[in-house]
């Protein structure tokens, strides 16, 4: 059979509604295709022992269900922990704990048999004497009943559908630091195969299956297939269909095995083969640029699903030599029936998850696969550990998946577990960093009609870190929004509202003096009779004189910069790393006046009183008024502005502290009057301001990781107000950006 390569691109495919960001692919049935709806997220800290610190690292890395779909078990090898979470409520996961295992101790994977827990642990003390065991574990009292050595270091497990074995991975892992890192590092690794005979787990027992022989030289199978280092297999990764069959992933060796569950046979292996990638971003230089290749790169598969029993896909990571950034269908024998080519790099493009900080490395590096069918219809689900995401395809028919659903995942999303019982799908994560606000968890999607709108851009347009927003003139459903220097040049793009999700449909790029310019753009706003103004943020630690001056920038209607405008002397001189913000405009020729905020407090000025400040285009006057934030939470939580409107006779402003995830508290929309008069010379007049609404509800209702950086914030022609976030490059974020409305104008403003 042919393979098809990237054959899920949706440039000439009719879209229809997704969660927050969500695209699908229409279904050939009638009617609209159910799709998953995003509806908790648990950050699996909540469910630390007592007494441990809630900035102690707590990951979740591979989870696994009870039989009847209600009681998760993840595992935390950052913690030495199996934790357990009830999603009786999916809308409501509530933590029952966790089980301590011994220091340096790390459950790599586990599976659920019946009414037992099967967990692997990696007991190595080195690399050279690699060991681990299997605990198997009561899941009502969480009492071990019985623990088996396993001869090596384990990855993962797997269960067969009639629970009657189980295969483990023993990979024996390299060490990185040996040498040149490479291979071989003996001992090889090898499976396991587990007999569940009989209900009482003291009489099951191990099958060892050699990957290598007895004098650890190469099996003749995997010296045929062409494998990077035969006599070092490294199994990685195992999955088991509904035949008997286990195939193992051998990542570092770039191959398939495949083994006969019943009699431990290897019955075949092959080569995962090499792929050229064309099209796709390849230099981490701060702009998104689909112009680099990766060629002959080996796909060093991770993670392996059997799609039927004569198909398997596996989510292409690399490792120390490869990573085709997507994802490969194969035969049981080994022929590719279906690449994805650079379609799933250009999904994180396309939905803003583009991590350039990976370009030059192995970019999405899609690492989590499993697939599952949820009322009579077969889905694959592949992972981006590094653009945090999850993909949803329709592989009804394996060798033509179909694209259905983009969902935004937590940061490092690890392990992928379906429950088509429920209709649920659980996605647990292994990246936690307490100090930037980015918690490990578990979040839940269940299938069902979404409702969140969200933003997706027309191929190949590549975005991010939005942090402000303006109406289109004259666009009942048009709005611009601007990046700020995570990217470089600076761009502004062209939003239309009206579908769901709403739509990038073109990008101005900002020049200065003919040349792609990169600004620290925090604000925008088009002017009414043509062009923008643009609020670009200084920063004395950063290099180039862009960077180091708070300006407001004159652009033309093609983002060629006129004028650049810097702020008074004697204010500049007290601007530290947080100053312009918002911007907006007011009448216009010898009557248009600009608007702007800065972002927090001076030093000098009264103690959180933050300036909003009017400048005359015609004059060069400038004139300074006083906004008061919030008191904050703590140092380091402060409270700041990060958007300005104009709404009627009313400023507008956006509020908000610097904590997102569980620790964010303050996100909210607020109004003062729209100064008329001119404050007296060195004076700082107070506004008085009242509250417009309180957005955390939102978000949170959102289901999932609650951005920090609220920064935009736009009415629409329509009248109807419109909020995103910055996702700031997928940098220290999980790479979301939320994109809604929260009502019209009439609702919020009572105008």
């Amino acid at each position: 059979m042919r393979s098809r390569v990237g054959q899920v691109s949706l440039a000439t495919t009719a879209i229809t509604i997704g969660l927050a960001g969500s695209v699908a692919a229409p279904s050939a049935e009638a009617g609209p295709r159910r799709l998953f709806e995003r509806t908790a997220t648990y950050p699996v800290f909540e469910n630390r022992p007592a007494g441990t610190p809630a900035e102690d690292e707590t990951v979740a890395e591979i989870s696994a269900v009870s039989r009847d779909g209600r009681t998760l078990v993840y595992t935390d090898a950052a913690a030495a922990r199996l934790g357990f979470l009830d999603i009786s409520d999916p809308d409501r996961p509530r933590g029952l704990g966790t089980l301590q295992l011994a220091e340096g101790q790390e459950p790599t994977s586990v599976t659920v048999a019946g009414p037992y827990v099967l967990a692997v642990i990696d007991t190595s003390e080195s690399y050279s004497d690699p060991s681990g065991r299997l605990d198997v574990i009561r899941l009502a009292d969480r009492t071990r009943v019985r623990s088996l050595e396993l001869g090596g270091q384990p990855d993962s497990i797997a269960l067969s559908e009639d629970g009657r074995h189980a295969a483990l991975a023993i990979e024996n892992e390299r060490d990185e630091d040996a040498g040149d890192g490479g291979l071989p590092q003996a001992p090889a690794g090898f499976l396991q195969i587990l007999d569940l005979d009989g209900a009482d787990p003291a009489g099951w027992g191990l099958r060892k299956v050699p990957f290598t022989a007895a004098d650890g030289s190469a099996l003749p199978a995997f010296v045929r297939a062409g494998l990077d280092t035969p006599a070092d297999p490294e199994p990685e990764y195992v999955t088991i269909n509904d035949a008997g069959k286990v195939a193992v992933t051998l990542q570092e060796n770039n191959g398939v095995a495949v083994v006969a569950l019943r009699t431990g046979k290897v019955e075949r292996v092959f080569s995962a083969g090499t792929v050229t990638v064309t099209g796709i971003d390849t230099d981490d230089d701060g702009s998104v640029n689909l112009t680099g290749s990766i060629r002959d790169v080996p796909r060093e598969p991770d993670a392996v699903a059997w799609i039927d029993d004569r198909t398997l896909a596996t989510a292409n990571e690399g490792d120390w030599k490869g990573g085709s950034r997507g994802w490969t269908v194969f035969s049981d024998t080994g022929e590719v029936l279906w690449d994805a080519g650079s379609a799933f790099e250009h999904l994180a493009v396309r939905y803003g998850h583009h991590n350039d900080d990976r370009a030059g490395k192995k970019g999405t590096e899609p690492e989590g696969l499993a697939v599952a069918t949820y009322r009579g219809r077969r889905y694959a689900f592949v992972a981006s550990e590094r653009a945090n995401f999850v993909a949803v395809y329709d592989v009804s028919r394996p060798s033509w998946p179909r694209f259905v659903q983009f969902l935004p995942a937590n940061a490092g999303p690890e392990g992928l577990l379906p429950v088509p019982s429920r209709g649920l799908l659980v996605v647990s994560s292994e990246e936690d960093d307490a100090e930037a606000g980015l918690r490990a968890g578990v979040q839940i999607f269940r299938l069902g009609k979404p409702g969140v709108p969200g933003l997706v851009a027309r191929e190949p347009i590549g975005w991010g870190a939005l942090s402000g927003l303006s109406p289109v003139p004259g666009d009942r459903h048009g709005l611009y929004a601007v990046s700020d220097s995570v990217y470089t040049p600076t761009r502004i793009y062209r939003i239309d509202t009206k579908g769901r999700p709403a739509t990038i449909t073109g990008a101005v790029t900002v020049t200065k003096g003919g040349v792609p310019a990169g600004y620290d753009a925090e604000g925008v706003i088009a002017r009414p009779r043509g062009g923008f103004w643009m609020a670009s943020e200084g920063d004395a630690g950063k290099t180039g004189t862009l960077y180091r001056r708070n300006l407001l920038v004159r652009l033309d209607e093609r983002g060629a910069a006129q004028r650049e405008i810097p702020l008074p002397d004697d204010l500049a001189a007290r601007v530290g790393k947080q100053g312009l913000e918002g911007i907006a405009v007011t009448g216009t020729a010898s009557a248009e006046q600009v608007w702007v905020t800065m972002q927090r407090p001076l030093p000098g000025d009264p103690a959180d009183v933050v300036r909003l400040g009017r400048y005359s285009a015609a004059t060069g006057a400038w004139a300074w008024f006083g906004y008061r934030l919030e008191p904050s939470a703590s140092s380091s939580n402060w409270n700041g502005l990060s958007e300005l409107i104009v709404v009627g006779d009313r400023l507008a402003v956006v509020e908000r502290d610097k904590a997102g995830g569980p620790a964010a508290a303050h996100k909210k929309i607020y109004s003062v009057p729209l100064p008329s008069r001119t404050p007296a010379a060195g004076t700082l007049p107070v506004l008085r301001k009242r509250l417009v609404r309180d957005l955390l509800p939102d978000l949170r209702g959102f289901g999932g990781h609650v951005q920090e950086k609220v920064e935009g914030l736009a009415v629409d022609g329509s009248g109807r107000v419109w909020v995103v976030t910055d996702n700031d490059g997928v940098q220290d974020a999980t790479g979301e950006t939320v994109f809604y409305s929260p009502g019209r104008t009439r609702k919020l403003f009572g105008r």
